[in-house]
């Protein structure tokens, strides 16, 4: 049967797991003492909290005190709060300042520091859906583009951003940045709207990176002009890409739970997405 060892130390104790059990015997059923020391050197000890080492013949368990994960998820929930305040009011980005930047960026670490890194490799499934931009610290240069090429906004080409989503399916690897589009025209017509869906492929590297490959891009117009057949801009070949214009990106997600989506892209661009 297996034993229960419950150790609890001083908070002004700052020991190492081995050194806390130089104290007292510790064995374990079935191994020499100098392997149950060497498999409880190989946990740090926490010496703020209580800890709990179920043991059996071939194999330590370590529990974490109860109210510690609870502890956690109400401080992440906070931190996530704090990202979300920091880049609302900010028209996804492009009305922010370098300030705004600083502390957009400062609030997306801290919320990844507390909440450690992210494993897709073992549920996928999150990146599941039809998620909403709310935030691209790259909107700042005042291009659609970002950091990479791409149409400015303003007067030299009258293009008002809508809405900015990204709808992934992990079965077929289907990987959709979909953008609403206003363009100005000449008096007396009214603006064109239209959705652009830039179809993508995606695979997983590693445990966080996503790399998309661009496919396609599908413009289609909607308001009083709906009718219109959709235009479908086929890939251009290889030979004619500018190097600057790859047709593949790279991006690692770093945090991620059923309703927020953090990633930072190979160019350093920070976004947030809550699912739509």
């Amino acid at each position: 049967m297996a034993s229960l060892l419950h150790s609890r130390l001083p908070l002004s104790h700052n020991h190492s797991l081995s050194n806390s059990c130089q104290s007292f015997p510790c064995h374990l059923p079935g191994r020499s003492k100098r392997s149950t020391q060497r498999l409880l050197e190989e946990r740090s000890y926490d010496s703020k909290r209580s800890l709990v080492c179920q043991s059996g013949i071939d194999e330590v368990t370590f529990i974490e005190p109860p109210g510690s994960k609870e502890a956690k998820a109400e401080l992440i929930g906070s931190l996530k709060l704090k990202l979300l305040s920091a880049v609302s009011g900010l028209n996804r980005g492009l009305a922010a300042s370098e300030d705004d930047l600083k502390k957009a960026d400062e609030a997306a670490k801290e919320l990844e520091s507390c909440a450690g890194a992210v494993d897709l490799a073992a549920d996928l499934d999150m990146l599941q859906g039809r998620w909403k931009l709310i935030y691209s610290s790259a909107f700042s240069s005042r291009t659609l583009g970002g950091s990479r090429p791409g149409p400015p906004t303003g007067r030299l080409l009258p293009i008002t951003l809508g809405q900015v989503f990204q709808r992934i399916d992990v079965l077929s690897k289907d990987f959709d940045n979909i953008v609403e589009l206003e363009l100005g025209a000449p008096w007396p017509f009214p603006p064109v709207e239209a959705t652009a869906t830039l179809a993508h492929k995606f695979e997983l590297i590693g445990s966080s990176t996503i790399k998309i490959v661009f496919e396609k891009t599908t413009v289609k117009t909607t308001g009083n002009l709906s009718q219109l057949p959709p235009l479908e801009v086929p890939r251009i070949p290889d030979q004619f890409r500018p190097p600057s214009n790859t047709g593949s990106g790279e991006f690692e997600v770093t945090y991620i739970d059923s309703d927020t989506r953090v990633t930072r892209g190979d160019r350093g661009e920070l976004r947030v997405f809550v699912i739509s």
